[in-house]
């Protein structure tokens, strides 16, 4: 039982921090502020990009923290995934260093904890029988 409640906590917290930190950028790239338009002219992107991922981001969170729709919170997990690690391989493609990298790579940890701790009754499919 013990094991069960610190995982949930755990569970929680991570996810917390993953909503909080996409729902903070999803905002301020839908509304093209916070140097976001700096950093994907860097990258090469087009700014319209932005306000794509910016709502995404915002859905993606709604849908992780909404009870039920399991199936709509495993393609969100899956989108943070594949936005965190396109960030990510994007600054190292056109040559910028590691630590231009590092807000990625802590959401995609931040992404791939909340998704492995996630409750059975978040689950599509439970990890295991401990979930």
């Amino acid at each position: 039982m013990e094991n069960k409640k610190s995982k949930n906590i755990a569970y929680w917290t991570v996810t917390g921090f993953l909503c909080i930190g996409m729902l903070a950028g999803g905002i301020q790239q839908l509304l093209q502020i916070g140097g976001y338009n700096e950093i994907v002219t860097k990258l090469g992107y087009p700014l319209y990009l932005l306000s794509i991922i910016g709502t995404w981001k915002i859905l993606g969170v709604v849908a992780i923290l909404v009870p039920n729709y399991k199936l709509v919170k495993e393609w969100a997990y899956a989108g943070f995934f594949f936005v965190m690690t396109g960030a990510a391989i994007s600054h190292f493609t056109v040559g910028q260093s590691f630590v231009e990298a590092i807000p990625a790579i802590i959401l995609l940890a931040f992404t791939v904890a909340s998704w492995y701790l996630r409750p059975a009754e978040r689950s599509l499919i439970p990890l295991n029988s401990q979930n």
